[in-house]
């Protein structure tokens, strides 16, 4: 072959490769999605953070398809200052999505699309940072339905390099929530903590759900012991009806969550059946306190002092519950006060025992959130160098973030964390990761949580992991606080986790089992249980499954609670039906 002829086909190489560049790759699209407000819904200027979610599914709302499994829809989002109706903000195709990368990722075609502002306000905080947080407005913490938010009704809109820029108007404005009528056995109190205000510079509350015994009568010399039941947000008691069951015994309607039918009967005859025993002649008298505590990072605070999210373990325990037990005859001290709840409830009540050991007479602490963060789920804050992989010299492999109960994964940390980032930079999205970096991390030099890992690219900061290691890392505190705190949690720690747990939570019980049992001295005599093949969140009951235990948190420990009375109760009691004397 001769040279020209080399050169020749090596010049046609080059302009194939050129015209296979310019014509068969897919181009990013140039999108263009304007927003603006109606004058109807106010004149002041807006601050907070404007979402888009985009979606093929028109069953729901575009706004309540945020989540984390392979149904998502697509959400975009940025944050505006002071603005004002009818001007305009703009996504182009380079804004960071999820579950996507950029906008312009997105495939031409016909989506459902819709805009909402979660509105911030500005908090000028007793350390002297001003920040910019969603007021929670009653919801619990929840941007796509937070009373005041302001939306767009969904429209059908045609995306493609051909299509005209994208308009949208936001029309509607989220209504309030009325709040929750008292009943006889429901009580619903609601008080201005003095610590908490101070932290937040303007008035904040604490607010409790309260199940008062049957007979209750505050001129009654008789007195309560106090279980408070930790977990998210609870609108008002749950579990607790005092009618016979309305749903159909043998419907068809399936719940994916426990690959069951006819849960809905099943939870209304559960509720019925506590009624029954809560009125019941001969079943022990006891308050239940269900706390809401929301605030403006998450459904609830943790119910621990946090540099960011403020005092709230000793609003809880000094403020609100004095509060409660002198309403409702409370015993008011420390060996009448139970924990437990399941998942962040658990957290809480193993966290709330270890920070006030002498404030309360036993945990009861159900598929808790990590309690030892060399198993921060499935990173070693101390020892990982990156929250999303784990890597080699030659490979990185993706962290998983869930799976289900056989293993298979359902998401990854990376595109988790990519979501909340997306609903909100600085800790705002109101998500899990969120809190805790939120809870647990020291304050930034911007006011906001100092980041305990890069959102996007998972780097730890490990002088952050540092901070969290000694003042949030529960298994850690009990180890190196042990001498001081030991003899005071002797008999009140009680641990269970299915260990097949979604979010791999029983990695960080094995981890403080450990050392509980091998290394507490004096021996903690408490108890560690594991779920076999049991998923998130597994709570003690080795008979029931699932479905039927989480729904009896409120009757599942009694018999322990009443052990644990007989051994520290004192002779002159004043309580009723517990048959400790």
């Amino acid at each position: 072959m001769t040279s020209f002829m080399k050169r020749k086909g090596f010049f046609v190489l080059i302009l194939n490769l050129i015209f296979f560049t310019l014509f068969s790759c897919n181009p990013k699209r140039n999108s263009i999605i304007k927003v603006k407000y109606s004058s109807a819904l106010g004149n002041e200027g807006f601050d907070g953070r404007l979402l888009v979610i985009i979606s093929k599914d028109v069953k729901t709302e575009p706004r309540f398809q945020i989540n984390d499994s392979d149904k998502t829809a697509v959400i975009i989002g940025k944050n505006i200052q002071n603005w004002m109706p009818n001007s305009t903000e703009s996504f182009n195709s380079e804004t960071l999505a999820y579950p996507i990368d950029e906008l312009g990722d997105l495939p031409d075609g016909n989506y459902y699309i819709q805009a909402i502002l979660n509105k911030y306000d500005t908090f000028n905080l007793s350390s002297g940072f001003e920040v910019q947080l969603p007021m929670d407005q009653g919801e619990g913490q929840k941007w796509n339905i937070s009373p005041k938010n302001i939306y767009s009704k969904p429209m059908r809109v045609n995306l493609s390099n051909s299509a005209k820029s994208i308009e949208i108007e936001i029309t509607e404005e989220i209504p309030s929530i009325e709040p929750e009528k008292d009943t006889k056995h429901i009580k619903h109190i609601k008080i201005q903590s003095k610590i908490l205000t101070e932290f937040w510079g303007r008035p904040m509350y604490l607010q409790a759900n309260v199940l008062i015994p049957e007979g209750f009568s505050k001129e009654s010399e008789i007195e309560y012991p106090l279980m408070v039941f930790h977990g998210h947000f609870p609108k008002t008691v749950g579990g607790f009806r005092t009618t016979p069951p309305s749903a159909i015994k043998n419907d068809s309607i399936y719940s994916s969550r426990f690959n069951i039918t006819g849960y809905k009967y099943i939870q209304e005859k559960e509720a019925f059946d506590f009624y029954q025993k809560w009125i019941s002649n001969d079943f022990p008298r006891f308050l239940v306190l269900e706390i809401q505590h929301q605030n403006p990072y998450y459904d609830d605070s943790y119910a621990v002092n946090s540099a960011n999210i403020g005092p709230y373990g000793d609003a809880i325990t000094y403020e609100l519950i004095p509060h409660i037990e002198k309403i409702f005859n409370g015993v008011g001290k420390g060996w009448g006060r139970f924990l437990y709840g399941g998942s962040t409830g658990g957290w809480e009540a193993l966290a709330a025992q270890v920070f006030y050991p002498k404030e309360y007479n036993g945990c009861f602490a159900a598929c808790p959130d990590p309690i030892d963060f060399r198993a921060y789920t499935v990173i070693d804050l101390y020892k990982d160098k990156n929250a999303y992989y784990s890597e080699g010299d030659f490979k990185k492999t993706l962290r998983p973030g869930m799976r289900d109960g056989k293993g298979r994964i359902k998401t990854s940390l990376k595109d988790i964390n990519r979501k909340e980032h997306i609903l909100g930079n600085k800790s705002r999205s109101g998500d899990q990761w969120d809190i805790w970096q939120a809870v647990y991390s020291p304050v930034g030099d911007d006011g906001y949580p100092k980041p305990i890992w890069d959102k996007l690219s998972g780097e730890i900061d490990i002088e952050v992991a540092n901070y969290w290691k000694e003042n949030y890392d529960l298994r850690f505190i009990m180890e190196r606080d042990w001498d001081k705190i030991g003899f005071d949690l002797v008999g009140k720690i009680n641990l269970y986790c299915g260990d097949m747990d979604n979010y791999y939570l029983n990695n960080a019980v094995v981890l403080t089992e450990q050392f509980l049992e091998n290394r507490s001295n004096p021996y903690y005599d408490g108890e560690v249980d594991y779920g076999n093949n049991a998923e998130h969140c597994w709570n003690g009951d080795q008979e029931n499954p699932n479905y039927i235990s989480r729904l009896r948190y409120n009757t599942l420990y009694l018999d322990k609670i009443q052990e644990r009375l007989k051994k520290t109760a004192p002779k002159n009691n004043r309580l009723q039906n517990w048959n400790i004397k």
